[in-house]
This record gives structure tokens, sequence and C-alpha cells, in this order.
């Protein structure tokens, strides 16, 4: 690492605590002989702004200083480059960091950087129909989903979860689960290894690439690995919200039960379509696709993976 630029929201979390740990996490690397810079971004288009520059002026190193959203915008510039992320974790969940075993105190993470070993990795993509009607495309590095999950990043809009807090925002997506209609849509993919193509009638699909989460929901999908060039997929045949709560529930406990009406699959493609068009727009009920927990559109999507896509600094394994 010779030249590093470490991008962060000002506005997230808000605190003079997070200030001060980013100026102690630009001192080590300045230490250490690295010419390194904090650059504050306003927005997600702005943090993408903020990253090309950041290549043009000649950094081998992007820090995303946040969560898995900061994470995200980060990644859609760095996909495909030599330009190396690395994460200072100072989001809600943090499950990237989680996964990739970093320490979740920023100077600590600071530190590790500068020992860290590059590593090659493979993207998801996601391509949709964003808000407006046009076609959209967005790499992600944790999860994809579409269905449940993204009906509740719909309806729980940016901004939300930092003006409730979690607790509130956690009861507000707990009600909203709850009174989802839970509408079908059609998925079809090839598992790894196979010539023959699968189709599935689903309420919830999600495209998992990590295999730890961090906090009490560790494994969400078995199988699932940074390591593999394919998606864990995890199809939800059943509109039953018990079968939901189990299947979480058997992430919690880390227990291999098998629940009905939840298939895994390993894939590098799944194609998801609305089961019937409809005759006027009007008349269908939207189904919504999200990414690394950010809302990006609707139905008809393509998720697929991009092998040997970005350079991760993380610790030795």
């Amino acid at each position: 690492m010779r030249k590093a630029a470490l991008l962060y929201n000002p506005d997230s979390g808000g605190s003079k605590q997070r200030q001060r740990e980013l100026e102690s996490a630009l001192a080590v690397l300045r230490t250490a002989g690295v010419e390194a810079e904090l650059i504050p971004t306003r927005s997600p288009y702005h943090a993408v702004e903020e990253t090309r520059s950041a290549i043009d002026s000649g950094c081998d190193t992007v820090f995303a200083c946040g969560g898995d959203g900061t994470i995200h915008n980060i990644v859609q510039v760095l996909a495909n480059s030599p330009t190396a992320l690395a994460i200072l974790p100072m989001g809600t969940a943090n499950a990237l960091a989680h996964d990739l075993d970093l320490p979740l105190r920023v100077v600590a993470a600071a530190k590790a950087a500068l020992q860290a070993v590059p590593r090659r990795v493979a993207l998801g993509r996601v391509n949709y129909v964003d808000l407006k009607g046009n076609p959209g495309s967005r790499y992600f590095v944790v999860a994809a989903g579409v269905g449940v999950d993204a009906h509740l990043f719909y309806k729980l809009h940016t901004g939300t979860k930092q003006r409730m807090g979690m607790a509130a925002y956690y009861a507000k997506a707990w009600n909203l689960w709850f009174s989802y209609p839970m509408p079908r849509f059609s998925a079809e993919h090839t598992p790894t290894g196979s010539d023959t193509s699968h189709h599935a009638e689903v309420t919830e699909l999600m495209a998992v690439r990590i295999r730890n989460f961090g906090g009490v929901l560790q494994e969400l999908a078995p199988g699932a690995s940074l390591d593999r060039d394919d998606m864990r997929l995890v199809f939800c045949r059943t509109a039953s919200r018990a079968a939901y709560l189990a299947y979480v529930t058997r992430g919690l406990l880390r227990l291999p039960w098998t629940i009905p009406g939840i298939d895994l699959s390993h894939s590098t493609r799944v194609s998801c379509q609305y089961l019937s068009p409809p005759s006027t727009p009007q008349q269908q009920r939207k189904i919504y696709v999200e990414a690394d927990g950010e809302l990006l559109g609707t139905l008809p999507a393509e998720i697929t993976v991009v092998p040997d896509a970005l350079t991760l600094l993380a610790p030795r394994r």
C-alpha cells in the first residue's frame, strides 16, 4: 500500500468519537509511510465520484469507512480494476467485515490493513428494472434478495434506521413483514456442475456470497463462501411465515435443519420473472430487488457471478 483514500460519510453516526477514530486510523497509515487522505462523501453518488477521483489520482487502495452500504457504493467503481478495497468497519451490521475476520475497532482495522493479504474474489451482479422503469445493473459483495426482504427495504427508505433507532427499526420491519402478501414469482437457474435448468415459483430468493454475517445470525446460507465463483441460492417456495421463522431460527441456533419449502443450491446465474405479464402496469403488484441492503428496483431481474472481479485486503486465513 502506497497511496490510499479513506472515504466516509460525515453524517453517518454523527459522533465526534468516530471522527477522532478516523483521524487516528489516518495517523496509523501515514506513520507506516502510506500517503493517505480522509475524504468525506455527501451521498452514494458522491462516494462513486470520489472513488473514481481516487483511482485517477493514483490510489492503489480505497478504504470504505462505514458499513455494507458504503462498501456497496465503492465497489461499483472498484469492480474489475486493480485498485484494492480495504474496510474500516463503522456500520450497523458490518457483515463483510465479520466474514473477513476484520477487527471491528477502527484503529485496529487500519493496522490490520497494513499487514493484509490482497485477495482476488468474484462479485455478484444484478440486472434489474429501476424504480423509474429503466434497466439497471449493480455489483454486490454480500448478498442480493428478491421478494420479502427487498419489500422491507422499499418500505423502510434510506435514513429510517438512523432516525428511529435499531429497536424501532426492527419493530417496524416486523410489522411490515407480517402484512406482506407473499406474491409468487418465477426463478430459474442451472445448479453448479449440472446442465439441467431448474424452475421454481417462489416468494423469496436470496443469492448469498459470504459465509459469516456476524452477530446472532451468522450462517444465513450454509455453503456460501467468497472463495467460490458461484452463489449460494436460497429458494423459498413456501408462503408460510412459520417456515421463514424456522429457517432463521435454524441459523440462530446453528442447526442443520431441513425446512419444508425452502431449498438451497449453488449456481452462477438465476433469472427472476413475474409469473404472468399484466394487461396494464397498474395491475402488477411490484416485486422488489435489493443488493447489500440497498433497494435497487423491481423484476424482471437476473443475478450472475463475475469471477476475479475485486481485490480485497483481508487478514491472512
